[in-house]
């Protein structure tokens, strides 16, 4: 899992800006709307929204903003009807590239996706065309820290049922299945710890380089204007050099 814990590591690297922290912020209270229509208000019945609720801890978004979100969402039975769309294609370089949307509006959203692909020299693409180069993990991001010692982590997130544990520069990694993720999660968080992520999501099996300038800037500014995009989630690549 070296590529992945390599390219996890570059992305948190990145400061959140107080505007990007809200746009985060924005789009977890999307989520949380989402598994709360599907499933109900209480993360002690709804996984789901209790995942999504560790998502937005992980995120630093306020207790009492989780909550209204929560809120808002059960008594909202009018509010837009969300749905879930993932576009896959090319950035530059042939870099593999997934993006996670939530939108009332497809036409919309894809046009925006498509956009912005045409724009920086990729080229989107079928549903398939990359996804089968990514595996969807469940990962947990812990900071090193004084107060956390590496071989009780391990130990302990092996024993809740974690595929894989690495240490890196900055953060231990706690890898696991999609399926075993909430009760992994569950068990370090009742331990007392902190994550910087902890969230299912699509891992590379491979990374890409680029060493071509114009391509770097140019998958640079991709990634940049689609998770700027109001409409998406998530964007997932294999490129290395983030």
């Amino acid at each position: 899992m070296s590529g992945h814990s390599k390219w996890a590591n570059i992305k948190h690297k990145k400061q959140k800006t107080d505007a990007q922290k809200g746009k985060v912020f924005t789009k977890i209270g999307r989520e949380i709307a989402i598994v709360v229509k599907q499933g109900g208000p209480d993360p002690e019945v709804n996984s789901k929204l209790k995942d999504v609720i560790a998502k937005a801890k992980a995120a630093n978004m306020p207790n009492d903003t989780i909550m209204r979100s929560i809120k808002k969402a059960a008594g909202d039975v009018d509010s837009a009807n969300y749905e879930e769309v993932t576009y896959e294609g090319y950035g530059p370089g042939g870099v593999a590239v997934i993006v996670e949307a939530m939108t009332d509006n497809r036409n919309r959203t894809a046009g925006d996706v498509r956009h912005f692909f045409d724009k920086f020299g990729g080229n989107l693409g079928t549903s398939g065309c990359v996804s089968f180069m990514f595996d969807k993990k469940g990962v947990i991001l812990i900071e090193k820290s004084d107060k956390v010692k590496e071989d009780d982590l391990m130990m302990r997130a092996l024993d809740l049922g974690a595929e894989d544990f690495s240490t890196e520069e900055e953060y231990f990694e706690i890898i696991t299945s999609p399926e075993d993720f909430s009760n992994v999660r569950e068990g370090l968080e009742q331990d007392g710890y902190d994550f910087v992520e902890a969230e299912v999501e699509m891992v590379p099996q491979t990374m890409t380089t680029l060493t071509d300038q114009k391509q770097i800037d140019f998958m640079d500014r991709l990634i940049e204007s689609l998770e700027d995009l109001d409409d998406v989630q998530n964007v997932y690549h294999n490129w290395d050099g983030e």
